[in-house]
């Protein structure tokens, strides 16, 4: 069978638009598009499944500075602009609000704490408001300028915060001040001369040099001295030449020998005088007591007069220390209180002594009074004008103490922060009483077993005084202020609105 011909134009296959380039293009495009939308889908489902699992807490984040700062993404903080970090305590997660969760009083601004606002907004620099929680004001202080701490176990690891027992036990036993060993004035001798003379030898020839009761210090020649030897030989013959004659020539004898007695010559020089018959040129001047030259003013040749003074001697057997007691603690010292020495120069050794003599007078310039301790120095260790730590041992009482450090002085009271749990520490005010500079007596405030903050409590102080801060501008009132605080500026006289 023949197919006739038709008219009909056979059309020619169409020419591809699109090369195999084109195709792989699109292909990578679509992959790019498609592998974030997975994702996105894939944590959704994970954030669901997490948030339907019961008793599951989402991820939170914590500025490491800024507790209150906490979200549920990482970012930085906007007050310090310092890096989130994870909250790893699950507990922790349980028991922290998201921000959303948490009721927002206002927000303030990070640069400047008294800028406010009813609504977020951003500074002058671009900066956003940060927002202030109603547990982050908290509720007016017990303590005006005060607040309650809340601070997380990692924070306080962080800033090395350290806390310590009430004990109870003895206290006001010891009172600690430093001490200054001096001259004991009352051994102190001077050696004088009763005749003038010439001095011939010295056998004490300079300062500091030790001597033993009895041991020469010099030798001198005197025409008195020889003068009144003469006397004395010539009342010996007298009274020998009279004794069978019935006269009593005593009188004359006991008076030369008076004489040489009084202007100290030995009693052997004089017994000597009166065995040999022959007098001495030279006198030799001995020490009187065992001790130390302190001043010696004499060289060989020297002409010394009647009342001059060669040599000052002091007996170191016994020593003072001169303590210094202020006013406020008179009360704890009195006369007869054993009290110890330690010195630098003897670290291991102790000395003991008591307190021999309190002076009537206050020191104007430095508002003390000295305390003038008695010690022992047969060794002679203890030398003048050595430093050391006295301490002062008076009779014990039972009581409440605290480590020293933990005490914050504001100038009008003491205040400690007290460990109440839950990482919270509330500040308290406290009467302290007798103190060792280690430990210091609790009067009144605390009770035993407490814990209070012994270090970084000054970094709890200021965090204190933040969040009071915050408390006082979110209430709207302004706390009283003690009347013994101080103006640092002038009052001015213009009139101060009053706050709406």
């Amino acid at each position: 069978m023949t197919i006739p011909p038709t008219d009909i134009p056979i059309l020619a296959p169409p020419r591809r638009t699109f090369g195999i380039g084109a195709l792989a293009v699109v292909a990578v495009l679509s992959i790019a598009v498609a592998i974030p939308a997975a994702l996105a889908v894939s944590y959704e489902l994970r954030l669901g499944a997490q948030q339907s699992v019961p008793g599951a807490t989402p991820t939170l984040y914590q500025c490491p500075m800024h507790p209150s700062i906490i979200r549920d993404h990482p970012g930085v903080c906007p007050i310090c602009g310092m890096k989130l970090v994870k909250i790893e305590n699950s507990k922790s997660n349980t028991d922290t609000k998201l921000p959303e969760e948490r009721r927002i009083l206002f927000y303030r601004s990070p640069m400047d704490p008294k800028l406010t606002s009813k609504t977020p907004r951003q500074d002058e620099m671009g900066m956003d408001f940060v927002p202030v929680y109603e547990e982050d004001a908290g509720a007016r202080p017990l303590i005006p300028g005060l607040a309650v701490v809340e601070i997380d176990p990692t924070r306080q690891q962080l800033i090395g915060l350290r806390t310590a027992e009430v004990t109870q036990g003895p206290v006001g036993g010891a009172w600690r001040t430093v001490g200054r060993v001096a001259i004991d004035e009352t051994r102190v001798r001077h050696i004088n001369l009763k005749v003038s003379g010439f001095v011939e030898h010295i056998y004490v020839d300079f300062v500091g040099k030790r001597v033993k009761k009895g041991d020469p210090l010099f030798s001198m020649y005197s025409p008195d001295l020889l003068a009144a030897q003469s006397e004395y030989l010539v009342a010996l013959k007298t009274k020998s030449a009279l004794s069978g004659t019935g006269n009593d020539a005593d009188g004359l004898l006991s008076a030369a020998r008076s004489k040489l007695e009084l202007w100290d010559v030995p009693a052997a020089d004089v017994r000597r005088l009166a065995s040999t018959g022959q007098v001495t040129k030279s006198l030799t001047v001995y020490s009187p007591l065992a001790g130390v030259v302190t001043k010696k003013d004499v060289v060989e040749g020297m002409k010394l007069d009647a009342g001059a003074m060669p040599y000052e001697i002091v007996d170191l057997s016994s020593v003072w220390v001169l303590a210094d007691v202020y006013e406020s603690e008179l009360r704890f010292v009195a006369e007869n209180m054993p009290a110890t020495l330690k010195l630098t120069a003897f670290p291991n050794r102790e000395f003991k002594g008591k307190a021999a003599f309190i002076d009537p007078l206050l020191d104007p310039d430095t508002r003390t009074v000295k305390v003038r301790l008695a010690f022992a120095n047969t060794t002679g260790e203890l030398r003048p004008g050595m430093f050391g730590e006295v301490v002062l041992l008076g009779t014990p009482r039972d009581g409440l103490s605290i480590p020293a450090d933990a005490v914050i002085d504001s100038g009008t009271e003491k205040l400690v922060f007290v460990a109440i749990g839950a990482g919270k520490f509330q500040p308290r005010t406290v009467k302290v009483g007798a103190s060792d500079e280690t430990n210091v007596e609790i009067v009144s405030g605390l009770t035993l077993g407490e814990r209070v903050v012994t270090r970084a409590n000054f970094l709890v102080d200021s965090e204190s005084r933040l969040r009071a801060s915050l408390a006082e501008t979110s209430a709207g009132v302004t706390f009283p202020v003690a009347p013994e605080s101080a103006r640092v500026l002038p009052a001015t006289t213009e009139p101060v609105a009053p706050k709406p």
